[in-house]
């Protein structure tokens, strides 16, 4: 423990899931954490609040600050840099988590949800890229990380399920996609700056608030699922290394590292890149 010590992160998309794991996993590390949702509180029926994520890591015994934000509201984060600064500094580490889809056909997502899309998952962690430089630059180092996602490409034949499911992530895995290809771009003019960027997708499926309509394929095929725990500790390998330009799956990735997967408080041991996920668990 204390990769992070003397770091510190910020993480949008944070209140819950996969961003929520991930602060978890770098405060039980040393890093301070600043927070980002576009909600305080919850936010429709999904589980989990910004709130309740800044309280877990401080009864842990970690650091952590929030910055409320709507991303996709261009004025509004035209300074989040600059807010996710106030409590303690700039930060060190940048985690682009916050995402969003619209499950449907490609030809029936409009325009209108085509354009947030690409917003939110392209232009906004390119945006906050950009915003960091400069203290990257200062402090002579930064790591970047932007979460992406295996539907960036086309599922293999034959599908694990109802072919529609394959369909309806099209829309969201293009904006991915141009996530990866620009992440790489990025990486490549920035690594002799000891900028390190890269992007990370789950291997599989990572069961969260909001995705139940995963469960039946997650039930029938278990090895399509992965514990929230593997994404962390690959986020965490991420930026704390040297790794530049990888665009990468989680478990793949731990198997390349031959690395070890642990509790989000750090304390435990509880697999490799080979563990099976709990179907009943939620990030």
């Amino acid at each position: 423990m204390g990769q992070l010590t003397g770091k510190v992160a910020f993480i949008t998309g944070s209140s819950r899931g996969i961003g929520r794991a991930i602060a978890k996993r770098f405060a039980a590390e040393g890093a301070k954490v600043v927070l980002n949702s576009s909600h305080w509180g919850r936010h429709g029926e999904l589980e989990g609040t910004l709130e309740g994520t800044l309280e877990s890591i401080r009864a842990a015994g970690g650091e952590a600050d929030a910055v409320v934000c709507d991303l996709l509201d261009e004025v509004a984060r035209a300074d989040l840099w600059a807010k996710a600064s106030e409590a303690f500094g700039a930060p060190d580490i940048l985690v682009n988590n916050a995402a969003m889809a619209k499950n449907l056909p490609p030809s029936m997502v409009s325009t209108k949800h085509r354009n947030k899309m690409f917003d939110l998952n392209v232009n906004v962690p390119c945006e906050l890229i950009q915003q960091a430089l400069p203290s990257f630059r200062e402090k002579g180092q930064g790591w970047a990380l932007n979460i992406s996602s295996r539907t960036a490409t086309q599922p293999e034949i034959p599908y694990p399920s109802d072919p529609m499911a394959a369909h309806v992530i099209g829309a969201y895995g293009a904006s991915k996609a141009a996530l990866d290809r620009y992440t790489e771009a990025l990486a490549h003019e920035l690594g002799s700056e000891n900028i390190y960027i890269n992007a990370l997708a789950p291997t599989n499926i990572v069961l969260t608030s909001g995705a139940e309509y995963v469960l039946p394929i997650a039930r029938q095929r278990p090895d399509m699922v992965e514990p929230v725990e593997m994404m962390a500790e690959a986020a965490l390998l991420l930026c704390s290394g040297t790794q530049l330009g990888r665009v990468v799956l989680s478990r793949h990735f731990m198997h390349e590292m031959g690395a070890a997967v642990y509790s989000l408080d750090g304390k435990t041991r509880i697999g490799d890149a080979q563990m099976p996920a709990n179907l009943d668990d939620r990030a």
